[in-house]
C-alpha cells in the first residue's frame, strides 16, 4: 500500500482523505491539519507522496521535507508568490511534481483546445475570461482562470484587465478577466471569443468538487510511478500511455 500524507484538511483535504480510505492501493500515513508547520518529529518515516491542498506558507517546511523523503508531490494549492512557484519548480529537480490550479481532466482538455484555437482567432476576435465560484472562495480571479489566461496570452502580447469600472475608453489589445462569487458554485470557467456577428464560447462546468478529487488521485498515482524528477502536467497524465 502506498503511503500518502495529506497537507490541508479543508473541504478538498477531507474529500481526498475519504477517497483514499475507500481505495485499495493507498492509505493515509498522516494528515497535517494545522495552519502552521507541524511537529516534524511526529511525521512518519515512509511517505510515498504528499498531496497538498492547503496554504502557500506550508511550502516553507514542505520543500526540505519532500527533498529528504524523495516522495512525489501533488499540489493543488493556489495563491503562491512568484518566488514560491520557483521553489516548486526547483523541487521538481529532485522529485516528480504535479502542480496544478485545477485537477479536472475536462479543464486539461479545455487548455489544449484554447492553445489550438487562440492563434487562429486572436487577430479577428476579442477575448475575455469569466469564472464563477462559491461564496467561500478566498482568491480572485481563480487559479484556473489565471492558468487559462496564460494559455491564451503566452507571450504577454495582450494587456490583462481584471474587471472594468468607470470610463475605460475604446477597447485596446487586451484580455478581460472577470470573477463572480456566490452560492455553492463548485466552479465554472468560460473563454469567450467575440467576433463580428458571432461569439464562440468554450466552457467548463464543475457540478461538484468530486471531479477535482478524482483528478488529484489520478495525478498522485501517476506521479508515484514516475522515476524521473520533473514537473508534470495534467496533459502528461492524460496522454501518457498506461498512466
Amino acid at each position: 500500500m502506498k503511503q500518502i500524507m495529506i497537507v490541508g484538511f479543508g473541504n478538498m483535504g477531507q474529500r481526498i482523505a475519504q477517497a483514499i480510505e475507500e481505495s485499495s492501493d493507498m492509505e493515509i500515513a498522516y494528515i497535517v491539519k494545522e495552519n502552521n508547520q507541524p511537529d516534524m518529529e511526529k511525521l512518519p518515516d515512509r511517505i510515498d507522496a504528499v498531496i497538498d491542498f492547503s496554504h502557500p506558507n506550508h511550502l516553507t517546511w514542505l520543500f526540505d521535507f519532500i527533498k529528504e523523503k524523495r516522495c512525489a508531490y501533488v499540489c493543488g494549492t493556489t495563491g503562491h508568490s512568484e518566488q514560491q512557484k520557483q521553489y516548486i519548480e526547483e523541487l521538481s529537480q529532485f522529485v516528480p511534481v504535479v502542480f496544478q490550479a485545477n485537477f479536472s481532466l475536462g479543464v486539461a482538455v479545455m487548455k489544449e483546445v484554447l492553445a489550438m484555437i487562440t492563434p487562429m482567432l486572436e487577430d479577428e476576435f476579442d477575448m475575455e475570461i469569466v469564472e464563477k465560484h462559491h461564496n467561500q472562495k478566498q482568491d480572485a480571479p481563480s487559479g484556473t482562470a489565471k492558468m487559462l489566461l496564460e494559455v491564451m496570452n503566452p507571450n504577454k502580447q495582450y494587456k490583462e484587465v481584471y474587471g472594468r469600472e468607470g470610463f475605460v475608453g475604446k477597447r485596446q489589445k487586451e484580455i478581460g478577466v472577470h470573477a463572480l462569487r456566490g452560492g455553492s458554485v463548485a466552479g465554472e470557467h468560460s473563454a469567450y471569443y467575440f467576433g463580428d456577428d458571432e461569439i464562440l464560447e468554450i466552457k467548463h462546468t464543475a457540478n461538484s468538487r468530486k471531479i477535482f478529487v478524482n483528478g488529484a488521485l489520478h495525478a498522485v498515482r501517476f506521479a508515484m510511478k514516475q522515476t524521473t524528477p520533473k514537473a508534470y502536467t495534467m496533459k502528461d497524465i492524460l496522454f501518457t500511455k498506461g498512466a
